[in-house]
C-alpha cells in the first residue's frame, strides 16, 4: 500500500539537500543528496512507519491515488471575492464555475 503513496522531493536550500516527502504522512521528510537519495529515503521510512502503525494498531491512511473523488467541493470566499468572479464569468460569457475551474486547473 505505501508504494501507492503520493511522494515529493523538493530542494531544501536550508539544508543545503533534496527533501522527500509524502502527502499522506505529512510529519515524515528524508534528507539525500540526490533526488533519487531522497526519494528513496522517504520511501523506506513510510513503509517503517506504516508497518509500526500496524503492528501497534493505529489507523494507517489510505493513498490518496486510491481514494475516488468526486470533482465537487465547496469554498467559502469573502463576499467582495464572489461579486467579482461572478462579475468577471458574465463579461467572459462563461458559468461561475467554469471560470474558477479553469483558474484551479491553470494555478493548481
Amino acid at each position: 500500500m505505501s508504494d501507492h503513496y503520493t511522494y515529493r522531493i523538493t530542494w531544501s536550500a536550508e539544508d543545503g539537500e533534496h527533501v522527500g516527502l509524502c502527502a499522506e504522512l505529512p510529519s515524515l521528510s528524508w534528507l539525500g543528496a540526490t533526488p533519487g537519495e531522497a526519494l528513496s529515503g522517504i520511501r523506506r521510512l513510510v513503509a517503517e512507519c506504516v508497518d509500526d502503525m500496524r503492528t501497534n494498531g493505529e489507523p494507517v491512511p489510505g493513498p490518496m491515488a486510491d481514494r475516488a473523488y468526486s470533482g465537487k467541493f465547496m469554498v467559502r470566499v469573502p463576499p467582495e471575492t464572489h461579486r467579482a468572479l461572478a462579475i468577471r464569468a458574465a463579461e467572459e460569457g462563461v458559468s461561475m464555475n467554469r471560470l474558477v475551474s479553469a483558474r484551479l486547473a491553470r494555478d493548481g
